[in-house]
């Protein structure tokens, strides 16, 4: 019983947390980025599909996709994103999978990352993704049900 407590104290405290976050962040764009407009904070899109983890990217092989700029390892994975930018970018945009499904926002690690059904999900932490990966399918369901109006919160 103890456990269950402290299991919900600590869900609640990150929840709290990434609430905080979301809250001082600028106006949120379609597309998590930082200043620079950087999605994925340089991580390369498609490696993670291709290579099975994240690899930065390369000034040398930009895109620029929904008002961001998407660096990738090489040319090839460039392309291949280029002609489907929406099979390979991070569903809800980048922003933690957890945090969307719990009807807010915050920023999603890029090593913090999982594939389902093909599709690349991001998560604040790894203390997060474990709270994420408890109910996966509930959770993309929910992060569906609240995206992108989150972005408007």
């Amino acid at each position: 019983m103890r456990s269950n407590r402290n299991r919900h104290l600590l869900s609640l405290a990150l929840l709290v947390a990434l609430m905080s976050a979301a809250t001082w962040a600028a106006p949120k764009s379609a597309i998590n980025t930082g200043r620079d407009r950087l999605a994925l904070q340089g991580y390369d899109a498609v490696a993670y599909s291709t290579d099975g983890r994240p690899v930065k990217g390369s000034l040398s092989y930009e895109y620029r996709w929904k008002d961001a700029v998407w660096r990738f390892a090489s040319a090839t994975n460039r392309d291949r994103f280029a002609k489907d930018p929406a099979h390979y970018a991070p569903e809800f945009g980048g922003y933690c999978a957890y945090a969307v499904s719990r009807g807010t926002t915050a920023d999603g690690d890029p090593t913090v990352w999982r594939i389902v059904d093909g599709h690349l999900y991001l998560n604040y932490s790894t203390q997060v993704q474990k709270l994420w990966e408890e109910d996966v399918p509930g959770n993309i369901v929910k992060g569906r049900g609240h995206w992108p109006g989150v972005l408007s919160k």
